[in-house]
């Protein structure tokens, strides 16, 4: 092998956060270097996802792509990586017998010794095995000068929906030691980060050992988090109804630093269905919820999931949804039509619903969704925010651009002096999808 790779990633911020993992460990254990462009590279791997039908598809259809570069390469090794390796295992090899390393979520950080296995042996490796939390002990920290960073705190979920293949790609929820994450962060601060997001399937399900032998809450955690001077923001995802206790909802108050914007899934407005998808909440304890944090934090901005087309869902429990997005007045939210993922109780389900009526409903909520959330970007204007700048416009590099605690993007002049710092702002011009501002205080 030369010195070059090239990395793919599928789905959600656990994988990104993966990804850059994988490259530092490729970087420190092996000297390879990232490259763009998969053709120049010496070893491609896809990072991939399960939670829907179609980013399964596609993993497969770049693998026959880069079948092509192995033919006429054939010292060119294949990685496939993430929730799809976890859930296939030695199927894609069967399915692909060109791929030469396959490891999941928890074995990332043995891409290197696989990777010198398969040399030794000329044999595909195959490491899907669910280690707890060791990578963590194993995982360089990256330096890179950038002024945000993701840290994951847990791993696994054991939530148990029934469309969902997580805790049988990832395990069960295990919580990192809080002493290791707060270690992390410190670390990262020395390259410049002030912001953090803190990464969990079910985030605020953490449950940290301390160094005393309790155990920290994830609302200590953010607590911990706060205290560390160098950072000015934290963010946090994803959510689960479940999880937010009274403590954490008080955080919102009491931590200033905090981000005014949470991700909480509720995927369904029916009752009914989000029995059937087994959530253990009712609509009406999430508007519970809701209120609470709304009564402690009235400018907060909420943002979802939703799952439209879950087997059987009826007009009317559909109307329910559209119902609850309307009442609720979620921000900008992510929705999807129902994948049945192989091996979850709900794909034993027998389901009556046309295509075409699922994705109507799907184009309805969306529609509605869109509408909400340009409406909160009109409301901007003239409002005060708190803005990270860290990044120029690829279309434009006069354009300096950051980001709100609710993550509208916000544009000023490249020369104003204010990259890479949080400045208190004011909108001055609000549209769709940007943010224009006069900046009073730096």
């Amino acid at each position: 092998m030369s010195n070059k790779y090239y990395i793919k990633t599928f789905g959600c911020q656990m994988n990104e956060y993966d990804s850059e993992k994988i490259g530092g460990v490729l970087s420190k254990n092996i000297q390879l270097t990232e490259t763009s462009a998969p053709e120049d590279a010496d070893l491609i791997i896809l990072n991939t996802c399960s939670i829907r039908e179609k980013a399964e598809v596609k993993v497969f259809s770049d693998l026959g792509r880069f079948r092509e570069l192995k033919e006429k390469n054939p010292a060119l090794r294949i990685a496939v990586g993430g929730c799809v390796a976890s859930q296939e295992g030695e199927n894609i090899i069967k399915r692909a017998p060109y791929v030469d390393l396959v490891f999941g979520p928890q074995s990332l950080h043995r891409v290197s010794e696989l990777l010198s296995k398969r040399e030794s042996s000329g044999k595909p490796q195959i490491d899907i095995s669910f280690p707890e939390i060791e990578k963590f002990d194993y995982l360089p920290i990256i330096n890179k000068n950038h002024v945000s960073a993701s840290v994951s705190i847990m791993e696994g979920c054991s939530k148990y929906c029934s469309f969902c293949v997580v805790p049988f790609t990832r395990g069960e929820e295990i919580s990192r030691p809080l002493e290791g994450i707060l270690n992390e962060i410190v670390r990262l601060t020395f390259n410049g980060v002030c912001e953090i997001t803190l990464l969990g399937q079910n985030v605020n399900a953490y449950r940290g050992e301390m160094s005393n032998g309790d155990i920290a809450d994830f609302a200590l955690l953010l607590e911990y988090v706060a205290e560390i001077k160098e950072i000015k923001r934290i963010r946090f995802t994803t959510s689960h109804p479940n999880e937010m206790s009274d403590s954490l909802i008080n955080c919102f108050s009491s931590i200033d630093k905090l981000a005014k914007t949470i991700h909480l899934p509720i995927q369904s407005g029916s009752d009914r269905v989000l029995s059937a998808m087994k959530r253990n909440y009712t609509t009406l304890e999430y508007r519970s919820i809701i209120r609470k944090i709304r009564k402690i934090c009235p400018e907060i901005s909420l943002t979802s999931d939703f799952i439209i087309g879950f087997p059987n869902e009826t007009d009317k429990e559909f109307e329910s949804t559209i119902k609850l997005m309307k009442d609720l007045e979620f921000d900008y939210s992510f929705s999807f039509l129902y994948s049945p993922r192989p091996g979850t109780p709900a794909s034993y389900i027998d389901d009556n619903i046309p295509n075409k009526i699922k994705q109507q409903r799907l184009e309805k909520l969306q529609s509605l969704n869109m509408l909400q959330g340009k409406a909160y970007t009109e409301l901007m204007q003239g409002t005060n925010q708190r803005v990270l700048f860290d990044h120029f416009s690829k279309k434009n590099k006069n354009i300096l651009l950051g980001k709100t605690d609710n993550n509208r993007i916000v544009e000023t002049n490249a020369n104003s002096g204010l990259l890479n710092k949080f400045v208190n702002v004011k909108i001055a011009h609000a549209n769709s999808k940007n943010l224009q501002i006069e900046p009073i205080t730096s």
